[in-house]
């Protein structure tokens, strides 16, 4: 059973990905189309409004690329950073439970560290550039 189950894990690094990916972009989509604009939330934390154009297009392009598996391990980076300011400067003082609470922010954080760690899998651009982690590369198609 185990082995069949190793053999399934290239499926869970690509459902990991996307579902993530997915997340991530219909949230930036809502802020890119109007929904909401984060440059006033940010200056109001003393930081620089442009963090706020930074977080929407780290979720919006990171997102997207997530769902290919392309630089899967520099977006899961990203998204895990954004996802922890989020948690801190957000969703924090709602708790762990309830409406606006750190479970939903806190879960993609988790699994974009995860990603940061396996990769994308072989199921992904990412392999088809670079390989296996280590270096390995997948092995081309003999020639007829």
């Amino acid at each position: 059973m185990t082995r069949y189950l190793n053999r399934l894990q290239p499926l869970g690094l690509l459902v990991m990905r996307v579902v993530l990916g997915v997340i991530m972009v219909a949230h930036a989509w809502q802020k890119v189309t109007g929904g909401r604009n984060l440059t006033a939330t940010v200056s109001s934390w003393g930081w620089p409004w442009w963090l706020g154009y930074v977080s929407t297009y780290t979720e919006l392009i990171g997102g997207a690329l997530l769902v290919v598996g392309l630089l899967t391990r520099v977006w899961g980076l990203g998204l895990t950073i954004n996802m922890v300011v989020a948690i801190w400067k957000v969703h924090w003082k709602n708790g762990l439970i309830g409406q606006g609470s750190i479970e939903f922010p806190l879960a993609l954080a988790a699994i974009a560290f995860a990603l940061i760690w396996l990769g994308a899998g072989p199921l992904s651009i990412d392999y088809l550039f670079f390989g296996e982690p280590g270096g390995a590369r997948p092995a081309k198609a003999a020639k007829k």
